[in-house]
């Protein structure tokens, strides 16, 4: 396979190892959960110093195109590796994180056997409350929000809530991993942007786990901000 090929850009973008490695271009903002998981990623398997910080904005009806120039998509996280080869959505750039900095940090991923599927049974669980906790945010800063709309997002989010707090336990006893990282980074989401919803009443085991997920440090350097 010739050099030119994503396999060969890939491989190349790998060397050098966590400690050592050269700089890595994430387009990144503080207030967005999905680059919020990457970065505890990061900071749990010891890369967040190889990240170059770009702050960019990736608004809906306004596309960047500075960050076009990169993901033609115009959303963040984008991740521009060493050689200029280029990842986006989270979870790919996560699970490449983690073959980066696992021979040193352990894995976030498990590799097989019931671990993985429960690991990515969770990822998928926290991507997509993130996703329907968007919309629903989407909806209500509208002109004319559609209450039908509204009342569907928040009657979601609350029988995830309940769900995930029928899971606390579980949480609390596996070890830690992605999963772990995208559910808390979308109850944080709730916490910053709808805090009107009181969902620690509503999931209180869950918010148990939670406080004490978030005392992490990955999570207490990547807490949301306005800015």
């Amino acid at each position: 396979m010739g050099d030119d090929s994503p396999h060969a850009s890939l491989a190349a973008s790998r060397g050098g190892g966590p400690a050592g490695g050269t700089t890595m271009k994430l387009h990144w903002s503080p207030k967005s959960p999905y680059v919020r998981k990457v970065m505890v990623c990061a900071h749990e398997l010891g890369l967040a110093p190889r990240l170059e910080l770009v702050r960019s904005v990736a608004a809906m009806l306004e596309p960047n195109e500075r960050l076009m120039r990169d993901n033609p998509l115009s959303k963040i996280p984008t991740l521009v590796l060493e050689n200029g080869f280029v990842l986006f959505d989270s979870a790919v750039i996560c699970e490449y994180l983690n073959d980066l900095g696992e021979s040193t940090a352990g894995t976030l991923f498990p590799k097989q056997g019931a671990d993985k599927w429960q690991a990515l049974r969770w990822h998928a669980f926290g991507d997509g409350l993130l996703d329907a906790l968007i919309l629903w945010r989407n909806e209500r800063e509208r002109e004319v929000p559609l209450p039908a709309l509204i009342d569907a997002f928040e009657h979601k989010t609350r029988a995830a809530l309940k769900q995930l707090d029928d899971e606390a336990l579980a949480l609390a006893e596996t070890p830690f991993g992605i999963g772990h990282i995208a559910l808390g980074c979308a109850l944080g989401y709730i916490d910053y942007r709808f805090e009107s919803l009181c969902w620690h009443n509503i999931a209180p085991r869950l918010a148990q786990w939670h406080a004490e997920i978030n005392a992490r440090p990955s999570f207490q350097q990547t807490e949301p901000v306005n800015g």
